[in-house]
């Protein structure tokens, strides 16, 4: 799908035969993790089984090892591949880790904040080149901080990372995994949390939770109303001050109706109606 994605699945970088499935999940984009998917004895034979299947048909994202584990030196070698978009970098913390990936053929690179140093040099990892956009890996943050609790707990952090990620010009960031499979209100609960806290995505961890996902960044019927009353009137006002529903509308608020329907018309191409 063309455009800003919204939902990245995760897919377990030995399970070769789930792959193509996760692409036709409904996702806007899938990773293939052989970091926390994949234990240590499998490594080898997991990042072989990622080498043969890639081909420049398939677009997908690599999570690989960390820059300090054993694995690191030679997950590099699939950073350049055709059909890899980007490298999901994880525990990520020195942008020198970034320049090693940028030098090994990363197209882009997807920094995952999981440690306190990592949002500490959250602002120099944002401004690094290459990188499109934060993730937060909120249950390995958690651990490191000592937190109990991901509502009201992580608040300051989400909004770290959505304000540095405004201020260095890149995508706003992609908030954690929801560890309910089944449970779709919790997914779409935790989904919409992000959103009004200005995360553009959410990271998925089973393709149940991929439309539920999608559809709580479909803007409402309701929204898509209001700017499109907001945009006729723009175009009939020949610059004068406007009010539409009782309140003002100036630029700001005619970009952010410009938004609303562009997520709409490009959602709804996918299918997809959120009430």
């Amino acid at each position: 799908m063309s455009g800003i994605h919204r939902s990245y699945l995760f897919v377990p970088g030995n399970r070769p035969e789930r792959f193509d499935k996760a692409l036709a999940s409904g996702a806007d984009a899938v990773i293939i993790d052989l970091e926390d998917a994949v234990q240590p004895a499998e490594k080898a034979s997991a990042r072989e089984s990622v080498r043969t299947w890639l081909n420049a048909e398939r677009s997908v994202y690599l999570r690989i090892n960390a820059a300090d584990s054993a694995w690191f030196r030679e997950d590099l070698e699939l950073c350049g591949l055709p059909g890899v978009t980007g490298i999901v970098l994880p525990k990520a913390e020195r942008t020198s880790d970034i320049d090693t990936l940028v030098g090994a053929g990363a197209r882009q690179v997807l920094p995952l904040i999981e440690t306190a140093q990592g949002m500490w040099n959250a602002s120099q990892l944002a401004r690094q080149p290459q990188v499109l956009r934060l993730l937060f890996g909120t249950i390995d943050f958690n651990v490191d901080m000592g937190i109990d609790g991901e509502d009201d707990e992580l608040l300051y952090f989400r909004s770290q990372l959505v304000l540095l990620s405004r201020v260095a010009g890149i995508q706003a960031p992609v908030d954690g995994v929801t560890t309910e499979i089944d449970d779709q209100h919790a997914v779409s609960h935790d989904t919409e949390r992000g959103r009004r806290l200005g995360f553009g995505a959410k990271l998925c961890i089973h393709p149940k939770q991929v439309p539920h996902v999608n559809a709580s960044f479909m803007p409402t019927s309701e929204q898509v109303d209001w700017a499109r009353r907001v945009l006729a009137a723009a175009s009939k006002s020949d610059g004068a001050a406007i009010a539409v529903d009782g309140k003002m509308v100036d630029r700001p608020v005619i970009l952010k109706a410009r938004e609303i329907l562009a997520e709409s018309e490009r959602r709804a191409g996918a299918g997809l109606a959120r009430q």
